[in-house]
């Protein structure tokens, strides 16, 4: 259990969260989400006390562990299993297989796990860090981005190790499939507040619009209260026969508080730009082997086509040859043997993971934005970045100084400048926060052109409407026709599987599905509640406006009582329907969560 009271922590003068008061109770799993640089990893640092509270308190139970993933990684065991077994229990020292289960399932290699972790990628060195938190069996467990650098069945081996965890626990991730899969509450860091509720993100944002909306329509009806009152105190305060009255609406002007009017929180929102292209396919490979040395074989005998407003997906572990096939695909790489047909109508967009690094440190934002397409005048340019959240004198910023979260930007920003109509993107969310996440999943579903992608991200494998993929194994890689909950479904994982698929029990596989279905059937149902819902709510808030003009309008006593009671009524009825609201898209979310485990 850790309380947290009244803890506030300023950067040069200016908050970067106050008044901030929570409590994480006995075996509660909370998801933490905010902006970037809305202070998520400050507060775990004050958690742990590598930072300290400019006010207020961090309370702990005597004898209470923490276990934290920081970004500060220190070996000195001379194997990879040596090192992971130093994060085991004095008493559990002996207990190695524990170390190999969950090195293996965060995806090491058997005869890697002998080998100097010194010599080990970063990314392998982060998993590596990871286990030895994990192994140490804290109270609670405190874990920023732990997904990085993490394919995507390391993603699913964590997630449900974290799911089985005795303990608490509080993430950090820009991955909200997988923060939602774990957590049984989320903590939020907005207009430098941290709220608490139950459930996951949907219920969190959910709930911080309704707080806002009701804010503004509160801080609107006052500031029409006060222009109602000052109007007559101004009008009939020097009449002697209505001074009285004046003094009495004074004095009622002078007790409704005067609410500031909220900041503006830029969203990052946008559209791909299409380039129009007249047929049907756009792009094949056939019989593509590839190999970047012939003693280590990395693609084998491939073929595949790409046909117009398709979506593919790359998936696999890493280091199967998923950005290798990108590559080969834009023309960076060439393939040994096989053949490669481009349609010469295809125009296209590239995202890739090496990308970031490429971009001349000495550039500004708008410079590069504008060298993707030279026909765009300067106003044009200035809106691109504006729309990726480069607004103003912030387009003039260099390469050099912006975050890999900004950087990703720019080059969404590059795309969007230039008419494509083939997307490759390579894991282009792996710097960006959820609501840029988000805003991306929404351009890419509008996106009317085809995609490739590679993701490890389970949110975007189900949002987009996928026709194939490509799933990559060691040495090969293997076409699949049909979405990646049909993959799941018909072939799933063989690294998760102990038995071949086809030794499952036909009847177990028919239970499976039908009670997929039963959820599939419900999620449709509780689809239609809510649209339905939302007319209704429209409908409420329309009356309520309504209500309100005359309530303001009336001057009768008794009126004015028969008003307020009619507008008493409406906001009763429009706060227990977002209350069924936010109940109904809770129940959607943990549906959607059990179609896509």
């Amino acid at each position: 259990m850790i309380q947290v009271d009244d803890l506030a922590l300023f950067y040069h003068g200016l908050p970067v969260f106050e008044g901030v008061c929570f409590t994480l109770n006995s075996k509660e799993r909370c998801g933490l989400v905010g902006r970037n640089g809305s202070g998520k990893t400050s507060l775990m640092r004050l958690l742990v006390g590598q930072e300290k509270a400019d006010k207020g308190t961090i309370s702990f139970p005597k004898g209470y562990k923490l276990g934290y993933l920081d970004q500060h990684i220190h070996f000195s065991a001379p194997t990879v299993l040596e090192e992971a077994c130093l994060g085991l229990k004095e008493e559990e020292k002996d207990a190695v297989y524990k170390a190999e289960h969950l090195l293996c399932g965060l995806g090491f290699k058997e005869e890697e796990l002998d080998q100097d972790p010194h010599l080990m990628s970063g990314g392998y060195q982060l998993r590596l860090h990871l286990t030895k938190v994990l192994l140490s069996e804290p109270n609670c467990l405190l874990l920023d981005e732990p997904t990085n650098y993490l394919d995507i069945l390391s993603i699913r081996f964590l997630s449900k190790f974290l799911r089985q965890f005795k303990g608490e626990l509080i993430l950090i991730s820009h991955d909200r499939e997988f923060m939602d899969s774990v957590t049984t509450h989320t903590l939020g860091v907005h207009r430098h507040k941290v709220q608490k509720c139950t459930g996951g993100t949907t219920a969190l944002f959910e709930l911080i619009a309704q707080e806002e909306e009701i804010y503004e329509k509160t801080r609107l009806n006052q500031e029409k209260k006060r222009e109602h009152l000052q109007s007559f105190i101004e009008r009939f305060g020097a009449k002697a026969s209505k001074a009285t009255q004046a003094q009495s609406k004074q004095k009622m002007l002078n007790r409704i508080p005067a609410l500031e009017k909220l900041k503006t929180l830029y969203d990052l929102e946008f559209h791909f730009h299409e380039r129009p292209f007249h047929g049907k396919k756009m792009f094949s490979m056939q019989e593509v082997c590839f190999a970047y040395t012939q003693e280590v074989p990395l693609i084998q005998h491939l073929s595949f086509s790409i046909e117009k407003g398709e979506h593919l997906a790359i998936i696999g572990k890493n280091g199967y040859g998923k950005s290798t096939l990108l590559k080969i695909m834009t023309g960076e790489l060439t393939p040994q043997t096989g053949t490669l047909q481009l349609s010469d109508q295809v125009s296209i967009g590239y995202f890739g993971q090496t990308h970031i690094q490429r971009l001349p440190p000495q550039s500004s934002v708008e410079e590069e934005i504008a060298s993707a397409n030279p026909t765009l005048n300067i106003t044009e340019v200035k809106s691109l970045c504006g729309k990726m959240l480069f607004g103003g004198d912030l387009s003039k910023k260099k390469i050099a100084v912006l975050s890999g979260g900004e950087k990703s930007r720019v080059l969404l920003g590059k795309i969007l400048a230039k008419p494509c109509n083939l997307l490759l993107l390579d894991e282009p969310t792996h710097h960006l926060d959820i609501e840029s996440i988000e805003a991306l999943i929404d351009a890419l579903e509008d996106f009317e052109g085809s995609i490739v992608m590679v993701t490890h991200s389970e949110l975007i494998l189900n949002r987009l409407q996928l026709k194939q993929l490509i799933v990559c194994h060691e040495s090969k890689q293997t076409p699949f026709t049909g979405t990646y909950e049909e993959f799941l479904e018909k072939v799933g994982w063989e690294e998760e599987s102990s038995s071949p698929k086809k030794g499952v029990d036909k009847e177990e596989k028919r239970k499976k599905h039908e009670e997929r279905e039963r959820f599939r059937s419900r999620i449709k149902s509780l689809e239609t509640e809510l649209k339905k819902l939302e007319r209704s709510l429209a409908e409420l808030e329309a009356r309520q406006k309504q209500e309100q003009q005359a309530l303001l309008k009336n001057e009768q006593l008794e009126k004015i009582q028969q008003a307020a009671l009619l507008l008493e009524g409406t906001e009763k009825q429009i706060r227990l329907s977002y209350e069924k609201f936010l109940a109904i898209e809770e129940e959607l979310s943990s549906l959607r969560k059990i179609l896509s485990s």
